[in-house]
């Protein structure tokens, strides 16, 4: 990833690097649940009043999806996630169609038989790491129209790195052409770098170059200021305390409504965030008292 900046390698975090001082000493194995099971997180989210989409149900054996589809009927739109999923995996976003009368997924209809289906499948461990899953029905996210002005399809969403309560390092995920809706990197995602202390885009980043425009559509990227900026920091520091874990990525979006709402958490943030805003992760966790101030 790093072979074509030799200046960002020196300083660059590897993963092992990573998992040896600031994964392994920060994060105690047995609280990794928290984080991995986007249920038992937004319980913990619950709890600690830390706003984020409403879960409108849980689908945890195959015998409860008839009922469960059945108490999610009264609303327009709905994401549905495995909880232990990964990369965007098993993400289905549905809405009503203009009757009223039924659903779409993707623009197309889809039969009450292929929503079973696919929770079946859900539980089943499909687009889990391993054994059985469950469901989590929510709110659907309805993107900030800041987001739109750079590429109108999909929901970005902003993660932001913390080491021991202290913002780090962020960057906003915006979905491509390529990643077909998706924000996340690996599928095709630009990552825009952020001045932390200023709320300003940097320029986005597709894994083999930088742009100024998004690749698709074209719109200016470079120095947007983020709206709502200091409260997405504010609720990452807030997530951050309410987990026993002392480094962690944390996952925000904007909605046009609501405002920053939390997504999910990670015990293990991947290191792409580095090549997106151009410095090494290294250097900034040997300096992090520099960055208590980004709220003053």
């Amino acid at each position: 990833m790093f072979k074509k900046n030799k200046q960002l390698q020196r300083v660059a975090m590897g993963i092992n690097r990573r998992n040896v001082e600031l994964i392994y000493p920060h994060n105690q194995r047995k609280h990794y649940h928290l984080a991995d099971d986007k249920i038992v997180a937004k319980e913990v989210f619950e709890k600690n009043k830390i706003a984020c989409a409403k879960t409108y149900a849980v689908i945890e054996k195959i015998g409860e999806i008839e009922s469960g589809w059945a108490a999610v009927q009264p609303y327009e739109k709905i994401a549905i996630k495995p909880a232990n999923g990964r990369g965007g995996g098993g993400i289905k976003i549905l809405q009503k169609n203009k009757n009223g009368t039924g659903w779409v997924a993707g623009g197309q209809p889809i039969s009450d038989h292929q929503v079973f289906k696919h929770f079946a499948d859900i539980i089943m461990g499909v687009y889990s790491l391993g054994g059985q899953d469950r469901v989590l029905v929510e709110y659907c996210i309805e993107p900030h129209p800041f987001f739109h002005e750079i590429f109108p399809v999909g929901v970005p969403d902003f993660r932001v790195i913390l080491l021991n309560d202290v913002p780090v390092l962020s960057m906003l995920r915006v979905p491509t052409n390529k990643s077909d809706g998706k924000a996340n990197l690996h599928q095709g995602g630009l990552g825009i770098g952020i001045n932390m202390q200023t709320g300003r885009l940097k320029k986005g980043y597709d894994g083999q170059q930088y742009h100024a425009l998004h690749p698709d559509s074209k719109s200016p990227i470079e120095n947007r200021i983020i709206p709502l900026w200091q409260e997405t920091l504010e609720l990452s520091i807030k997530t951050s305390k309410a987990f026993p874990l002392q480094y962690v990525g944390v996952d925000i979006v904007l909605d046009k409504m609501l405002g920053p709402l939390l997504m999910e958490i990670n015990v293990r943030p991947g290191l792409g965030i580095q090549m997106v805003n151009q410095i090494g992760q290294q250097e900034l966790m040997r300096n992090i008292p520099n960055f208590k101030n980004i709220l003053s």
